[in-house]
């Protein structure tokens, strides 16, 4: 298990991952995107910006990074950033298959991805990943896993992803929607010669969504490294658009609403890694900040009551518009 090299960290943020979906192409659902990266989205300029992201989170402790072949040209900014730094021999790679990339660079396209967990498919981007990060990747996940998803069922995958397992390659999934806990407890039955395949998940988890929990807690008794995304609920949980309970605690740690719900995901005791969205600087140090953030049971209590049901929650995304 590649996360087997963060166990001897002994910084407060070796608990962080940084993933690099907001700032690798030039639209995405995150909120406040017109702020935070203005209209200047060439690929040189992402790429520098991501550069300057993967910089201040190496320095800041961070060992985690995760991309996809969805995420624009994820991949590619991150294969850059360790070619300029062969020396990092501490960091833990991650990437995902099974989204297609579609929109050419453009904020307005009709479709920005295409989802498919064929066969073929994984052994395209496969390839395509392989070109680009090569033996720096540590571990593939299949992307975005639902219950229907033919990757839960596929026996021929299961037998090639084992033998990408047998190889090196660390393998597990994440998902998403609001099924996501059966989802989970699917992909822990997924067994190959009687051995489970997945070794790791990542999943959907915030102060407004916390259905995959129990799920979580089950595959991490199993095992599995658990890795939490969107912990900032694309944005719904930072400053600007924060409920009133998570600015308030804010107002009483002194630290920003960001670091409140990315530390409400931290301390529960199956995160193995909690990933940071931040698209500026600015916001991967207040994120940081997260790793100091002591809540007390009145403010836990007072965050409990944001929960939404999981259907509301997942519609209220699907809704979100790419900025």
């Amino acid at each position: 298990m590649p996360f087997a090299r963060l166990a001897t960290a002994t910084t407060p943020t070796c608990h962080l991952g940084l993933g690099l979906a907001a700032v690798a192409r030039p639209g995405y659902i995150n909120l406040n995107r017109d702020e935070d990266l203005g209209e200047n989205r060439t690929v040189e300029s992402l790429r520098t910006r991501t550069h300057e992201l993967l910089d201040a989170a190496y320095a800041q402790g961070v060992r985690y990074f995760d991309v996809a072949r969805s995420y624009g040209r994820s991949e590619e900014f991150l294969a850059d950033w360790l070619t300029a730094h062969p020396a990092l021999d501490d960091v833990v790679i991650g990437s995902k298959w099974g989204y297609t990339y579609t929109a050419d660079w453009t904020t307005d396209a009709e479709q920005h991805e295409v989802k498919d967990h064929s066969l073929p498919t994984y052994e395209r981007q496969r390839a395509e990943t392989d070109h680009l990060l090569g033996a720096r990747l540590d571990l593939y996940q299949i992307h975005s896993l639902t219950p229907e998803s033919p990757a839960l069922s596929d026996k021929e995958l299961h037998a090639r992803l084992a033998e990408a397992a047998e190889q090196g390659l660390t393998v597990g999934f994440s998902t998403s929607g609001p099924a996501q806990a059966d989802t989970i407890r699917a992909a822990l039955a997924v067994t190959v010669d009687g051995e489970p395949l997945f070794r790791t998940v990542q999943s959907t988890y915030n102060a407004l969504e916390t259905s995959a929990g129990p799920a979580l807690a089950e595959a991490h008794d199993a095992g599995l490294t658990v890795i939490v995304k969107e912990g900032m609920a694309n944005g719904r949980l930072a400053a600007g658009q924060a409920p009133d309970a998570v600015r308030t605690i804010a107002e009483e740690t002194g630290l920003g609403a960001d670091a409140v719900a990315l530390a409400l995901v931290l301390r529960q005791p199956w995160a193995g890694v909690v990933l940071s969205g931040a698209a500026t600087a600015a916001q991967l140090a207040s994120n940081l900040h997260a790793a100091v953030v002591d809540l007390d049971d009145d403010q836990l209590s007072r965050l409990a009551a944001l929960v939404e049901e999981p259907r509301a929650y997942w519609e209220r995304r699907g809704q979100l518009p790419w900025h």
